[in-house]
């Protein structure tokens, strides 16, 4: 394929939207190219594919992506087992990562230190009026509800880093399906990137290949640039043969164009754009705009000893258990979990006004430190074949290690860092594993997979859990009085932080919904959709509850064992569901009843009164700092319904 540095990238227009800033960029260079550099054409070898099999709308997206980028090579994607293996052998070689022989099909990658979570700091939604995006902070407070950047910025910031940006390199025509191919509920994205890891990654997360062209056909689809912003040859050698450019890197989203650009970043939900990128932050302006919510949710079936079975959806941040619970292994007889998805929801009603969800995901992109066969022993066996593993310690017996699997390892074994130390030893101080590695995994291989999993209806929803880190104060469980209530006990979500993004120590942060770093627009407005939610079917909606596994004692321990456990929590919650009168009324919302939780061969003993306290100074604390943040950060558009149930839990403290 011949590329002309005159030719007109209007040309490829198919009407004034398309590929905006791309084709503003794409102009530039094709500019700079005749003018500065004096190349008349490039060429661009089609090493797997065909162009002419892409429809108009997906050629002149890959085609206006080339000409920005010029890179040596494309490879459309067919998603095939061949090609897995071809891109595999591509990485191996490149030294990017490194076979793993006590496991089948398994792969380590060990990342640049400078590129090895979020960089929330460089991710941007980009909307011409700011507000659209964030809401006005407090005069004198930083905004920390999402980062604006105006069109006119990232015309800029693209056009000084992605013209010639994968020369050398193979470009990846990545077609991928969010959810089941053919589903109503699901959406459909082509990422173009310059990185084999992002798409074998991408191969494992989405349903990804021909199949999604051919469903796709002529209609619209999410349009995804990546690059790791390493032209060859190189200006300076790679860290670990990982190519990234960490001091450039950016992450933006377009909603109104259904773009995604990102920059620099070979890593995570920075680079596979089918992750936090779309589910969440395009996903999100899309539910908006059709209806629904695209939330970060687990999503798990459990049927209870009689054989009823329901599901239930739980919003937590990163690094807060939402995989452990997604596939707890249940500790109380005749109770069954299933995993239907550990990150992502996107909720819609149906044509009866019942909540469905599916998971748009096809893989687990799952924290491995604190993974464990005493704490999720579903999780360890998923990932014991065609996984691959990022930033993880390795064993000398060609094994996996982190921090949490001290007992399942020989004492025979030597361990090598994350970092390369082949001398590892606990007593250096030093994590073995990066605190956010990973392991990149299909979800179709877990042992409790939900058999509906993939229904292109998506899963009925009965109630959903909000929760998060909480030493102090908040109780194991409660329920939302109501649904504005549920809302305002999402928007109200704290919880410390952790290793996923860039913040240090474990400070009690606002996470709102577990979407803070995730919101595709204004929160204020997010909250307003949350709440029409009511007005759009005549069917109850999902009972709203609050959990917290975190609470410790005044000594620092755990008061509540967690884990299996867990399903005590999850048996109340569905026997309020079912309408039981297991609940009394508190200042905070419905707390269980005296003995009304099933603690029968619970192993050791809990503290009930100090697991369900609830301390008038520690709430009125949190009411105000709460308020205080509600003010500073929404400002005038908090919805009035927020506002008033906040008032209403700040009454009900007072009389506690």
């Amino acid at each position: 394929m011949v590329f002309t540095a005159e030719d007109s990238v209007d040309n490829v227009m198919e009407g004034p939207k398309l590929n905006s800033v791309l084709i503003e960029a794409s102009r530039v260079a094709s500019q700079a190219a005749k003018v500065n550099l004096d190349i008349e054409s490039f060429e661009i070898l089609v090493i797997q594919g065909q162009l002419s099999d892409l429809s108009s709308k997906v050629r002149n997206f890959v085609e206006v992506s080339a000409r920005l980028c010029r890179p040596a090579n494309l490879h459309i994607c067919d998603g095939s087992e061949r090609e897995m293996n071809h891109l595999l052998n591509v990485m191996q070689q490149a030294g990017m990562i490194e076979y793993l022989p006590k496991y089948k099909n398994c792969w380590l990658a060990r990342t640049d230190p400078g590129d090895v979570a979020r960089v929330e700091s460089k991710t941007f939604i980009v909307t011409k009026d700011r507000r659209e995006t964030i809401p006005t902070p407090k005069e004198g407070v930083k905004g920390l509800l999402g980062n604006w950047m105006s069109p006119e910025d990232l015309k800029t910031a693209v056009q000084e880093r992605f013209p010639g940006c994968m020369a050398g390199r193979t470009m990846y025509v990545v077609p991928y399906s969010m959810g089941p191919v053919g589903s109503p509920l699901s959406k459909i994205g082509v990422e173009v990137t310059d990185s084999p890891y992002v798409v074998a990654s991408m191969r494992t997360m989405t349903r990804m290949g021909s199949k999604v062209l051919e469903a796709l056909g002529e209609d619209d689809f999410v349009k995804c640039l990546h690059s790791v912003g390493c032209p060859l040859p190189l200006k300076k050698p790679l860290v670990n043969n990982w190519p990234c450019d960490p001091a450039r890197t950016i992450v933006t989203h377009v909603p109104d164009t259904n773009e995604i650009i990102s920059f620099g970043s070979g890593y995570g939900g920075n680079s596979l754009l089918g992750k936090k990128c779309f589910a969440l932050r395009i996903g999100s302006t899309i539910a908006r705009r059709e209806g629904w919510l695209a939330e970060h949710m687990l999503i798990l079936g459990i049927t209870n000893p009689e054989g009823v079975k329901k599901y239930i959806v739980a919003a937590f941040p990163s690094a807060c258990g939402k995989t452990n619970l997604a596939m707890m292994t249940s500790s109380l007889p005749g109770y069954k979990v299933e995993c239907v998805g550990d990150d992502i929801a996107w909720m819609k009603f149906d044509e009866d006004g019942v909540l469905r969800a599916i998971n748009p995901e096809n893989g687990f992109f799952g924290v491995a430190p604190g993974t464990s066969m005493q704490t999720n022993p579903v999780a360890m066996k998923t990932v014991m074949s065609n996984t691959i593993f990022t930033n993880v310690a390795k064993t000398s017996d060609g094994g996996v290690f982190w921090e949490g699997m001290e007992k399942e390892i020989s004492n025979n074994v030597t361990i090598t860092s994350w970092l390369g130390d082949s001398n590892w030893s606990k007593e250096s101080g030093k994590p073995a594993a990066h605190p956010n590695s990973r392991f990149c995994t299909p979800a179709g291989q877990c042992p409790i997979i939900d058999p509906a999993w993939e229904d292109p209806k998506g899963v009925p929803i009965s109630a959903i859990l909000f929760g998060g880190r909480r030493p102090q104060g908040v109780p194991l469980v409660y329920e939302a009085y109501n649904w504005k209530h549920g809302v305002m006990v999402g928007a109200a979500m704290r919880s410390e932080a952790t290793a996923a993004a860039e913040y240090k120590g474990k400070v009690i942060m606002h996470d709102p919904f577990a979407m803070r770093p995730f919101f595709g627009y204004n929160f204020g407005h997010y909250l307003q959709h949350w709440l029409s939610m009511e007005t759009r079917t005549d069917k109850p909606l999902p009972k709203i509850f609050h959990v917290n596994w975190f609470r410790k004692s005044e000594k620092g321990r755990f008061l509540w064992p967690g884990f299996g456990d867990n399903v005590r929590v999850l048996d109340w919650i569905l026997r309020r569901v079912d309408g039981e009168e297991v609940a009394e009324e508190s200042a905070i919302g419905l707390l269980p009843k005296a003995s009304s939780m099933n603690l029968s061969g619970l192993e050791e003993s809990v503290d009930m009164d100090e697991l369900f306290s609830i301390p008038k100074e520690f709430w009125e604390h949190e009411v105000r700092d709460v308020a205080k943040y509600f003010d500073e950060q929404v400002g005038d558009d908090l919805p009035n319904e927020i506002r008033e149930q906040l008032m209403l839990l700040e009454k009900r403290v007072e009389k506690s």
